[in-house]
């Protein structure tokens, strides 16, 4: 029997520099009922997210949905980029993927980032095999922790996504076997 990830990029957020507290957009609240019902049909019983609350909110639906309490944990949050905002969002984040070891003062590089998010992968695969959870996160973060199982998705892929966006991981014990996207 196979565990299943589904890793879900929050939806479409109201702009705040309060990183952990910026909430969804009306738009982003549309969007997390839809994720909800596309997530209804996988038969969930585990939800895990970020602390952000952009994160939470975007799977909270299908935590009610299946009776369960949202965990929250903190290797999900964001990566960081840099201690500071950049000035050139674009030339930063660009910077990062080009240079994996690189990380801007404060931030944390390509390399370190995803330690954490592939960290708490294994550990939702150890503590809970062969079951189906949602994990709320981050569009940078879920690409690192994809691109550590599929080397493919790189700063193309990221550049990509959609806000929300939904990516089945499918695992045989710690051993990953394939993705499939399901946000549309």
């Amino acid at each position: 029997m196979l565990t299943n990830l589904y890793l879900v990029r929050h939806a479409h957020s109201v702009y705040t520099p309060d990183e952990r507290g910026r909430p969804l957009s009306d738009r982003g609240l549309t969007d997390a009922a839809i994720v909800t019902e596309l997530l209804k049909k996988e038969d969930i019983s585990r939800v895990v997210s970020s602390p952000y609350r952009r994160a939470f909110q975007t799977v909270e639906g299908i935590a009610r949905h299946i009776n369960k309490d949202v965990e929250v944990m903190e290797n999900f949050k964001e990566r960081l980029l840099a201690g500071e905002p950049v000035g050139d969002f674009t030339a930063a984040i660009t910077k990062v993927w080009e240079d994996y070891d690189f990380s801007w003062e404060g931030g944390e590089s390509n390399r370190m980032a995803p330690q954490r998010g592939v960290a708490a992968v294994s550990q939702l695969l150890k503590d809970s095999p062969e079951e189906n959870m949602v994990i709320g996160t981050h569009g940078n973060l879920m690409t690192l922790i994809i691109n550590y199982f599929d080397v493919n998705c790189g700063f193309a892929f990221w550049k990509e996504l959609a806000m929300p966006d939904i990516y089945k991981l499918s695992f045989e014990g710690e051993k990953f076997l394939h993705m499939r996207r399901l946000w549309s």
